[in-house]
């Protein structure tokens, strides 16, 4: 099964991500990232499938999902209306000796624990749910003081059982990561000109074939499928604001529209018209 790594950036102003998401038959995205993440399920049933671990989930589920574990959007297959809140942080959110802190013993034994994937229930579950509820409206600092207060509930509840991924470490070395990161900001912060294979292998300190096999292995896919594929998820971002398909080709790095239109077929499923034509 292929695995896309997916890159997350912060909210601006903010050392982590809040984002309440809603779909409808959403598309298989099997996935991984080196963000912890809490989810909880506001509405919707389906299949959880974390690491090698799959389960049947009901509406109001909360899981806590450790960092680089394989697992499948809850989104998918969904009959019915999904909506969920979703908190991305990494281990060192606000700063390297973060977990260090002696008043934060629990939370780091809870951090370790997520590498099984945890699920909560009962009040926990019920209390942790309002507050992540009303996290999307509060300001950038309220959001802060939220998360602090909702990791020390989860840390030292007793209301949760282990989803056991089978005990497998999908993490990767800090120098892997640092690797990783380091390229995914260069597409980020590159995507709408042309990339040169060898600036970005320079960039990791590989040869070009060295760099392509190590891409590979680590997401499951070629740098130039991940760099369309980035580029396409930025042009469906641009066709909310209802531009020509000519503009957002061009702007987001394309050459040409024939090129565009196929390659956002292949990542979407639907033409970059049919895209459009569904949003308005």
């Amino acid at each position: 099964m292929k695995t896309e790594y997916e890159n997350i950036t912060p909210d601006k102003g903010s050392s982590f991500k809040v984002l309440r998401w809603r779909s409808h038959e959403d598309r298989f995205f099997w996935h991984q990232h080196p963000e912890y993440e809490i989810v909880y399920i506001h509405k919707g049933t389906g299949k959880r499938h974390i690491g090698q671990h799959l389960s049947h989930f009901e509406e109001g589920a909360l899981m806590f999902i450790g960092p680089n574990i394989p697992h499948l959007n809850f989104g998918y297959g969904a009959d019915n209306e999904h909506e969920e809140i979703v908190i991305q942080l990494r281990h060192d959110f606000l700063g390297e000796s973060f977990l260090q802190s002696p008043e934060l013993h629990a939370i780091k034994r809870l951090f370790e624990l997520s590498k099984q994937g945890l699920n909560f229930h009962g009040k926990t579950q019920r209390n942790v749910a309002s507050q992540m509820l009303r996290m999307p409206s509060l300001n950038y600092f309220e959001r802060l003081i939220q998360l602090l207060l909702i990791l020390q509930e989860l840390a030292t509840t007793k209301e949760y059982n282990l989803l056991k991924i089978n005990g497998i470490s999908y993490e990767h070395s800090h120098r892997e990561e640092a690797r990783i990161r380091q390229i995914y900001a260069f597409v980020e912060k590159n995507y709408r000109s042309e990339i040169d294979l060898q600036t970005v292998a320079d960039l990791a300190s590989l040869t070009v074939p060295s760099f392509c096999r190590y891409f590979k292995k680590i997401t499951q896919m070629t740098f130039t499928d991940f760099v369309n594929e980035y580029r396409v998820k930025q042009a469906c971002k641009m066709f909310t604001q209802n531009p020509s398909v000519t503009d957002v080709c061009y702007t987001n790095g394309f050459n040409n529209l024939s090129h565009f239109t196929k390659t956002f077929k292949s990542v979407t499923g639907k033409t970059p018209r049919e895209y459009k034509k569904e949003l308005v």
